[in-house]
């Protein structure tokens, strides 16, 4: 299952995205491929696009991409976030045996859509 976490609220100011989804074989699982599509997308207009110097750690053992926004981010690249967790949420919906959403913010433990 793919894990994908969204930390500091909305718009938020950072993810960790984890896991494989296994809804089929490697190199024809659909879900992992939207997903990576899209966190791939995201990373590009951030830091290629819009210069926001965003922290990015990525894991291959643990199959995990973590991204976070500087204090001095453009608005832009937190709408960037935002678009990709909406985008995620709703791919959660339609495939919830492969994706989790999770939400942290400062106020609130923890939501789960």
């Amino acid at each position: 299952m793919i894990r994908a976490e969204f930390f500091g609220g909305r718009p938020p100011e950072g993810f960790r995205i984890s896991g494989h989804s296994g809804s089929a074989p490697a190199g024809e699982d659909l879900v992992c491929a939207a997903v990576t599509s899209a966190v791939r997308l995201t990373e590009a207009h951030v830091n290629d696009v819009l210069r926001a110097r965003a922290w990015v750690e990525i894991d291959e053992k643990t199959a995990a991409i973590s991204l976070f926004l500087p204090d001095h981010a453009p608005e832009g690249a937190r709408k960037a976030l935002e678009a990709l967790r909406i985008y995620l949420r709703e791919l959660s919906r339609e495939n919830p045996k492969y994706l989790t959403l999770r939400e942290h913010d400062s106020t609130e433990e923890e939501t789960t859509c």
